[in-house]
């Protein structure tokens, strides 16, 4: 597989009015309308797919990214017809913001077992047969959901009928998250195959559980490459100058970064112009030495306070 083609497209930026992304103003303008933001998120999708990109990530609590997710599907045949086409999707939150960019409070996490039943009734009646990774959205050592044993079985029954079962890992303890999960099984049989962990330069911390995951045979998808931000231009300055150093610009040193970890799957953009698709597929293409990739190791922060400046981070 070529490094393009381990590009996914995130579309937790695109399928609602705000996020905690940097750049916002500037990338998407004033006009945060429902039909606005969804010919957005076609002409993304339009860019990336052209380009390569065939993983397309979407969350019940991304506003209405599977809605937009569906209709763009529903509007390229060609598309929902290719075999190479992987969505997925992820339940545990819902999306409460009512469509306002100054809502006080933008999700609500629940892990229950009606929430799953719920949310995947949900996506399904979007996406359809076309779902084909469906992940617990943002486990935490908090979560009941890995000791819960009648969601497990929930889930196990959903992967008996062919859907692949994963989860996605937020916060300082990924890596601790991460390993519970690998030893989860129901009936003898492993029940997760795909993890989805942030992973960049100032919070690498779980990439030793990532590759246990990877020699386990699970897929590893790749989060947040770019830190929400802080690692496109004009944000970190320490990394401003690393990349400076290396004499390539910030976010394709970042995304070429991750893309060049061995257990790395499946690294998403979270692109919102095709500009962005572009400049993610020049970093798909980047090589980039043991040197580069020194030179960003003194970037990294204690996990606790890299997701304590993410918590604080404002929705734009």
């Amino acid at each position: 597989m070529s490094d393009v083609a381990r590009l996914g497209l995130g579309l937790a930026a695109l399928g609602r009015p705000a996020y905690i992304t940097a750049g916002r103003d500037g990338d998407l303008g004033a006009d945060r309308s429902v039909e606005a933001m969804r010919r957005r998120a076609a002409e993304v999708l339009d860019a990336a797919w052209t380009a390569g990109v065939r993983h397309l990530d979407a969350a019940r609590s991304y506003g209405l990214a599977e809605d937009f997710l569906a209709s763009w599907l529903a509007s390229r045949p060609d598309v929902a017809a290719d075999p190479a086409l992987v969505v997925a999707s992820k339940w545990g939150y819902r999306y409460v913001g009512g469509w306002r960019v100054d809502a006080d409070q933008h999700e609500v996490k629940d892990h229950s077992l009606g929430a799953f039943r719920e949310q995947l009734a949900l996506t399904r009646g979007l996406l359809g047969d076309h779902l084909r990774l469906h992940q617990v959205h943002s486990v935490t050592p908090e979560s009941p959901v890995l000791r819960d044993g009648q969601l497990l079985r929930a889930l196990a029954e959903e992967r008996s009928r062919g859907l692949r079962i994963g989860l996605s890992t937020s916060g300082p303890h990924q890596g601790e998250v991460l390993r519970e999960a690998l030893g989860v099984t129901v009936d003898g049989e492993p029940l997760f195959s795909s993890v989805q962990s942030t992973w960049n330069p100032l919070e690498p911390s779980a990439g030793p559980a990532l590759a246990e995951a990877a020699d386990a045979g699970w897929l590893v998808v790749v989060k947040e490459a770019l830190a929400n931000g802080r690692l496109a231009p004009g944000g970190d300055a320490a990394a401003e100058r690393t990349a400076h150093e290396v004499g390539v610009p910030l976010d394709r040193l970042a995304l070429a970064s991750a893309l060049a970890q061995p257990w790395a799957g499946v690294v998403l953009s979270g692109a919102v112009t095709p500009e962005q698709v572009a400049s993610g597929v020049a970093a798909a293409r980047l090589d980039l030495d043991d040197d580069a990739l020194a030179a960003l190791e003194p970037l990294a922060r204690e996990p606790a306070a890299y997701w304590g400046e993410r918590s604080a981070r404002a929705w734009r």
